[in-house]
């Protein structure tokens, strides 16, 4: 197999890498939060099984996250989510990263200095309005860089769809590599990830930038 052709077959796989990249993105950014505000909740039951729960989502590996979403349902209920692929593995990025969005969020919010609540309530703004107005904008700032970083490694970590045998790119390298008995095809995937994620940090990179009122 040439060059050209290993390269076209695998931006085959290239769409569906996006899919889970943008997918989680959409639903694990806004969950994050939700998150982060439920581990704040001055209900201290809340607080304490939010907790719990954002500690076993970033204390056990995706893969096996990956595995029990898509396989657990039929092994627990008799219920197949696993017929198209694509759910469950969304399903299984979004929680895991939104329990690492939620404490980006938890420390960003919790580094606002309480003085600022204060003076919006003096001001007369509901605590809705000061968290939308005034604690958000000053928060996406500050957590920019560490969202960065997550989004950067998101990038990476959809290649571990292929345990479950979802046809993203570098299960459909690994495929070839595996016929062709060649390690080019993990090279090619490396450059596809490479250049995705050079245009990941461009764009992150332009909207720090853009929030950089300071300057």
């Amino acid at each position: 197999m040439s060059l050209m052709t290993m390269i076209l077959k695998m931006s085959e796989g290239l769409g569906k890498t996006c899919a889970i990249f943008f997918l989680t993105l959409l639903f694990s950014l806004p969950l994050g939060m939700i998150v982060a505000l439920l581990r704040m909740s001055r209900n201290k039951i809340v607080s304490a099984v939010t907790r719990f729960v954002i500690t076993v989502l970033r204390g056990t590996p995706l893969m096996l996250q990956l595995l029990a979403v898509t396989y657990g349902p039929y092994y627990l209920f008799r219920v197949n989510v696993s017929r198209n692929k694509l759910i469950p593995v969304v399903i299984a990025f979004a929680i895991n990263y939104a329990a690492y969005f939620a404490e980006i969020y938890r420390g960003g919010i919790e580094s606002i200095p309480v003085g600022q609540y204060e003076a919006a309530t003096v001001l007369g703004y509901s605590r809705l309005q000061t968290f939308m107005r005034i604690i958000l904008p000053q928060v996406v700032k500050r957590i920019m860089p560490s969202v960065t970083n997550e989004v950067v490694t998101l990038v990476k970590d959809t290649s571990i769809a292929f345990t479950v045998s979802y046809q993203e790119m570098f299960t459909i390298g690994k495929q070839i590599a595996n016929s062709q008995t060649s390690f080019l095809p993990f090279i090619v995937a490396g450059v596809f990830y490479y250049l995705f994620n050079l245009i990941v940090d461009r764009v992150m990179g332009r909207i720090e930038k853009s929030l950089d009122y300071y300057k």
